[in-house]
């Protein structure tokens, strides 16, 4: 019968069987490390191990249990020790890269070495730091291969022969580890902090035993242990390292791969991305010398091996290379001076039209002031309407500054170039005479642009006439539209052009060309070839800064003796085309509201508030923003801010019209400017929201732009009456019995809220299913997919304004009925191509259900 002792005895023995079993894996792994591994322990770095590759490195000398200082004196100079200090005083560690290394031989000799090395600081279960491991590879071979990549790269077998060896040396660090007697968590920590991935299959399967940090962080934390490899890593399948790994075990031989593509998910559910790897497959042999296992060990090689491929491809292409960049950069030097040249002239041309403009502006306004005042004196009028055909051709001069400056402000629109040559026929045979013969090509499947309709119209006129001149009205004009595509070979070239889709419109004429010295030139402002009083010379600069502001290319090709052609190239735009409405008419209407005018010219302030007061509007001045906010301070009823953008003193205009918004809600604030800079235009366009009257305005455009402002402002004070007063439910009673509605569906389109809110109250109130949306864009894309019985829309909207929105809507849905909301009252009755009801701004209940019966 057995002693209970006996047992305790045996159990302890089956208990350091086991341990030593588990630790005899970890020492194979030791063991079988490709590179030198060491440890130093404590702040001398005393030598506590070291594998077979080391022992290697350091000549065989007796170095365990010795300082780094005393075991290998040698070092001192090289830097080690001092890495070796700084690695255990900050605890961080040091990776270094062909770190060059002088190794001295028992015969003493010196031999120059070259390593790379990492000293990674283990910390114990306090902490602290207790000891470096050191990890590392001989490449010495590597960087005298590199260097041969430098030279042709015509040493490949030396890198071979270093790896066959790196092998050899593998398998003598797997027998010296063998040897070695350490704890099971020490060697975890040391395998798990190595800088290279590892792993550990077990079985013909290849199950994941064990992986360190560097493995898990290769395979995006994914679940390994005790999981195959096909299980865990199912995306490499088909490349061969499923094959690999069968035949190591198989036959018991190592694989070593060197830049090998591998395509695997960083994480799970990420896309599948292609690396390179450096790896050995090595077989672990159980006491039988049979494989039962496979050991891994490699680095993610991806940037050197990418950076290698660069290297060897921009060897083979050079010379090309340097002699393509070598003209390249003469081409784009010429073209930044070319630019810079433009953008000089621009700034000054931009502030020479501010200022004619606000003279534009003084003597224009002081003739129309005249104009009721000539009474029947017919020569005085005449001399009245001469003088202000002159302001207008001065203030169309003053656009032509500004389009080269590019601080014209643009109200692009998409449309088809086909549409808009077609419509252009009759006008430009009519300014160019019979002797021009005009051909129009235009590609079929044209795409559609987005551009000023008008100031597109402007420069085709302009390029036009100046061809006409240069075939002294005698020859053949051919216009061409067709699509463009600018990539990148074509760009490299131009510096202010972007790779994509562009509409072309090329102008040729059989005229008598331009020589280099001319073309050089022939875009800047005032420079022309015509005689003196025969023209401005800014007719190819006023068509170039269009287009460029526009977010286009401008290029001039030209031959003496053979013509020239100018190609203006606008990017492509996906959305549909739209139709131009028509612009107000009818009689002038004034009103009694309140405008402060703010303008820093006396003369300009003055011809403003007489245009303003014959209008009948009260009207308060200020010389400056500052004087202007504290007028708004003051607590006097003021309904619209007139104001100029460009204002000396601290406080600007946009700054000044935030501010007048919060001390005056409802307020409505117009800019006007000979100059707009930056303020309130982006892009070349004017902001979301932002009224601007360009300076030289006339009398009617600013009367008609104020009536429209203040008939907005009225229709959102009544909504926002109707929320603090009587219920909507008592307003309609209080109102005639209304139609049965029905149900019917009615989109409003309103990009003013507290309108767009009390229109859908009110409908919903008389019967009606509302649905209200703040732009024509949003409205298109619910009229893609849905039907409405009314589409009930504001005139003027933001982007594609209501009458383009209508037609496009009639199109999809010919049934609709159209009802149009506006702030420039009874002024749109001609407005062709369908029918429609128009409701003046502001309406009331009463007038709405009218609109709503009739419609």
């Amino acid at each position: 019968m057995n002693r209970p002792h006996d047992s305790t005895d045996n159990a302890r023995a089956a208990s350091l069987r086991a341990q030593a079993e588990k630790y005899q894996d970890l020492l194979r792994l030791f063991e079988q490390a490709p590179g030198f591994v060491t440890f130093f322990r404590g702040p001398e770095h005393v030598y506590e191990l070291q594998n077979e590759a080391h022992a290697r490195l350091a000549e065989y000398k007796d170095i365990i249990g010795k300082p780094v200082r005393e075991a290998l004196p040698e070092l001192e100079g090289q830097g080690f020790f001092e890495l070796l200090d700084q690695v255990y005083a900050t605890g961080e560690p040091y990776v270094g890269r062909a770190l060059p290394l002088q190794v001295r031989a028992r015969d003493g000799s010196v031999e120059d070495r070259f390593i790379d090395l990492v000293y990674q600081p283990i910390v114990g279960d306090d902490g602290r730091v207790i000891g470096i491991i050191s990890q590392g590879n001989d490449v010495t071979e590597q960087v005298q291969a590199q260097d041969a990549v430098r030279r042709k790269q015509a040493e490949q077998e030396s890198l071979i022969a270093e790896r066959t060896q790196a092998l050899e040396d593998t398998r003598n660090a797997l027998t010296l580890a063998r040897q070695l007697q350490v704890d099971k968590a020490y060697l975890l920590q040391l395998f798990d902090q190595a800088p290279g991935f590892i792993a550990v299959m077990k079985e013909p399967s290849h199950v994941f035993e064990l992986a360190n940090k560097a493995y898990y962080q290769l395979v995006g934390q994914r679940e390994l242990v005790g999981k195959t490899l096909r299980e865990a890593l199912p995306e490499l399948a088909g490349q061969g390292l499923y094959e690999v790994l069968d035949q190591v075990y198989a036959s018991g031989e190592p694989f070593l791969g060197f830049d090998v593509p591998v395509t695997i998910r960083m994480h799970e559910g990420a896309p599948l991305q292609t690396i390179f790897l450096d790896f050995i497959y090595q077989p672990i042999f159980d006491a039988q010398g049979k494989p039962s296992g496979i050991f891994v060990q490699g680095n993610n090689v991806t940037e050197r091996k990418l950076a290698q491929d660069e290297v060897k491809r921009y060897q083979t292409e050079l010379e090309d290379v340097v002699r393509e960049r070598t003209q390249a950069l003469e081409e784009t030097r010429a073209a930044l001076q070319q630019a810079q040249k433009l953008e000089s002239i621009g700034r000054l041309t931009g502030g020479v039209a501010h200022d004619f403009n606000n003279v534009l502006q003084i003597v224009g306004g002081n003739l129309q002031l005249l104009q009721p005042h000539v009474g029947t004196d017919e020569q005085a009028a005449r001399r009245l309407e001469a003088a202000i055909s002159a302001v207008e051709r001065g203030a169309r001069l003053s656009s032509q500054l500004l389009a080269f400056a590019r601080r014209q402000p643009l109200q692009p629109a998409v449309i088809n170039l086909r549409r808009t040559l077609h419509g252009m026929e009759g006008l430009l045979q009519q300014a160019l005479g019979e002797g021009v013969e005009i051909e129009t090509v235009a590609a079929a499947g044209l795409w559609n642009t987005l551009v000023d309709p008008h100031l597109l119209e402007n420069a085709i006129l302009n390029l036009a006439i100046n061809a006409a001149d240069a075939m002294e009205a005698q020859g053949r004009l051919t216009i061409e539209v067709s699509n463009a595509v600018l990539d990148d070979d074509y760009v490299k070239f131009e510096p202010d052009v972007a790779v994509g889709q562009y509409v072309l419109l090329a102008i040729t004429d059989t005229g008598c060309g331009m020589t280099p010295e001319v073309m050089e030139h022939a875009i800047e402002p005032f420079f022309t070839t015509k005689p003196e009083e025969k023209g401005t010379g800014l007719g190819l600069s006023m068509v170039y800064g269009f287009v460029k502001q526009s977010g286009g290319h401008f290029k001039l090709y030209s031959e003496v003796g053979h013509g020239t052609t100018v190609r203006l190239y606008f990017p492509r735009s996906f959305d549909i085309e739209v139709d131009l409405p028509l612009a107000p008419s009818g009689p002038l209407e004034g009103g009694s509201e309140t405008i402060l005018v703010v303008e820093d010219d006396l003369a300009v302030q003055a011809t403003a508030v007489e245009m303003l007061s014959e209008l009948g509007y009260r009207v308060l001045k200020a010389d400056n923003a500052e004087a202007a906010l504290t007028i708004l301070k003051s607590g006097v009823t003021v309904e619209l801010l007139f104001t100029d953008i460009v204002m000396p003193g601290r406080l600007r205009s946009p700054e000044l019209a935030r501010q007048a918004r919060q001390l005056i809600p409802g307020i409505e604030v117009l800019f006007t400017s000979g100059y707009t800079q930056n303020a309130i235009v982006h892009g070349g366009r004017l902001d979301p929201g932002v009224h601007l009257l360009s300076k030289p305005y006339r009398r009617e455009q600013l009367a008609r732009k104020l009536r429209h402002l203040l008939a907005n402002r009225q229709q959102v004070m009544l909504a926002r009456q109707l929320a603090s007063g009587p219920t909507p439910e008592t307003v309609l009673a209080q109102a005639p019995a209304p139609a049965p509605a029905g149900g019917k569906r009615v989109l409003v389109v309103e990009d003013n809220l507290d309108a767009q809110q009390m229109v859908c109250e009110l409908l919903s109130l008389l019967g009606y299913e509302p649905r209200g949306l703040g732009s024509g864009e949003a409205a298109l894309e619910m009229l893609a997919g849905q039907s409405f019985d009314i589409l009930f829309a504001d005139f003027s909207l933001p982007g594609i304004n209501g009458v383009e929105l209508a037609k496009i809507a009639k199109q999809r849905h010919p049934g609709m009925k159209v009802i149009f909301a506006s702030g420039y009252g009874e002024a749109l009755q001609d407005l062709p191509g369908f029918p429609f009801i128009l409701l003046p701004k502001p309406y009331d209940l009463t007038g709405l259900q009218k609109a709503l019966q009739d419609a």
